[in-house]
């Protein structure tokens, strides 16, 4: 498989970086498109690379935030026909919170209503293509986990710690193995490992990529992140995103050089 960066925090000369993520992946002769950044221009770094996004046979979002729903719209004025496949959870109302400061983190609540046609809601997991799994968090207790990230969901009139049941990971079975892309993994990478292999038992998961929100957490507990993933006997982790540069840094010591830095206009086979 494929996977080319159209969106990333990074970019080189030439082409646009925003906070946000958008992958392209070509797929058993399908191309499937992973988030749209949170502005839209990942649609003009994808013509500085060559890639005609009407080619785009079906899209993936991976959890409803502004950062990797919002570029939707730009995407549906290129493209006409794609579908984009979402956990039913993600047309909730999602904050970023600390003290008494609060901030809409949320999609679009304009382009849902607009483009109601093109969002597939999914509830819980699914296959999307031969190979192609969509996998919901099923770990306990995540609500502790987006408390201490200051992430938090709208239930009535009152704010509560995410459940984070609008995200999802995106699962491609190739050569027997398993390549697991997650955006955010607001949950832990580690959490999201288990959950893969409980849901998709007996293949081995070869590579994972994606943000993996640790740009928050103290060197000990990166660290301690790493030696759960170590575990896993997973032996490439391509991240960036909501990584941060130095949990980027302290994963590249603990596991090595199976570890690589995420970039606009980066292009890779897994």
């Amino acid at each position: 498989m494929l996977v080319k960066v159209l969106m990333d925090n990074l970019a080189p000369e030439g082409l646009i970086g925003e906070w946000g993520l958008s992958l392209l992946i070509e797929f058993a002769g399908k191309r499937i498109l992973l988030d749209a950044g949170s502005t839209g221009r990942f649609t003009e770094n994808a013509r500085a690379m060559g890639v005609n996004l009407k080619d785009v046979d079906l899209c993936v979002l991976s959890h409803g935030h502004y950062d990797h729903a919002d570029g939707f719209e730009s995407f549906f004025e290129e493209n006409g026909r794609a579908k984009v496949y979402l956990q039913r959870a993600a047309s909730g109302r999602y904050y970023g919170k600390k003290w008494c400061f609060r901030r809409y983190i949320g999609m679009d609540r304009t382009m849902l209503r607009d483009n109601a046609e093109r969002f597939v809601w999914v509830d819980g997991a699914q296959e999307i293509l031969p190979g192609a799994h969509l996998i919901p968090h099923s770990t306990p207790g995540l609500k502790a986990i987006a408390a201490r990230s200051n992430l938090y969901m709208r239930s009535g009139r009152r704010l509560e710690p995410d459940s984070f049941l609008h995200e999802q990971s995106l699962v491609l079975e190739e050569n027997g193995g398993l390549v697991v892309f997650n955006s955010c993994s607001h949950a832990g990478p580690d959490n999201i490992l288990r959950e893969v292999r409980a849901a998709l038992p007996d293949r081995p998961v070869r590579a994972y990529v994606g943000g993996l929100h640790l740009f928050c957490l103290r060197e000990g507990e990166v660290r301690a992140l790493a030696g759960r993933v170590r575990e896993t006997g997973m032996a490439r982790i391509c991240t960036g995103h909501c990584t941060g540069q130095r949990a980027f840094e302290l994963l590249r010591e603990e596991l090595g050089e199976g570890v690589t830095q995420l970039c606009t206009g980066m292009e890779m086979e897994l």
